[in-house]
């Protein structure tokens, strides 16, 4: 056998271990919270409930591993969000782009607070205008203009994008474009 051959066949270390960063996911029950985790860890999406208290799951991707902890997006739960943001490197934001005008303020409400919460201000930001599939959805572009993003997130590293579980190769470019926010933290801060 050749040397070459046998050295690279047989010397060849483990692949380097993929980074690891923690994140929580907050949003509004029925947002979607736990069905694009799901799908993201390719486990079924049957029988899905709203979760209650919190739930945490590693989201491989092909460059990073998430540690994603899911916070219940009740009102008796809401009130310990806070709780949870300690050690978190980045937010994941959900939100059900096709609820009611009065659902949609509640989640612009709870958004303005996460982006100026003492733990979350400086993290990177990506955030989900779930139910694009469904024929209320607003757009990200009336998400951004309704949330009043432009002013309230400058200076911050942020990612809108659109999202359905129906399209979840969408979902995983945008937690692509997120994980290289939470890779380089020195980068100028993005809009999309």
């Amino acid at each position: 056998m050749d040397y070459l051959c046998f050295r690279a066949l047989c010397c060849k270390g483990p692949p380097p271990p993929r980074p690891e960063y923690d994140v929580v996911c907050i949003g509004l029950t029925g947002a979607g919270k736990t069905s694009l985790l799901s799908r993201l860890c390719s486990e079924g999406s049957d029988g899905i409930v709203p979760t209650t208290g919190f739930s945490i799951k590693a989201v491989p991707f092909p460059n990073a591993i998430l540690n994603v902890k899911e916070l219940g997006g009740a009102d008796n739960i809401k009130k310990y969000w806070s709780r949870y943001y300690q050690g978190s490197q980045g937010v994941v934001f959900v939100l059900d782009s096709a609820s009611s005008d009065e659902d949609l303020e509640a989640a612009r409400n709870e958004l303005h607070s996460a982006l100026q919460h003492p733990q979350l201000c400086t993290l990177p930001f990506i955030i989900l205008a779930n139910h694009q599939d469904k024929p209320a959805a607003r757009t990200p572009n009336q998400v951004k203009k309704y949330f009043e993003l432009e002013p309230l997130a400058r200076g911050k590293r942020w990612i809108l994008e659109g999202s359905t579980t129906d399209n979840m190769e969408a979902v995983k470019e945008s937690f692509g474009q997120f994980i290289c926010l939470l890779e380089d933290k020195d980068t100028e801060p993005a809009r999309i």
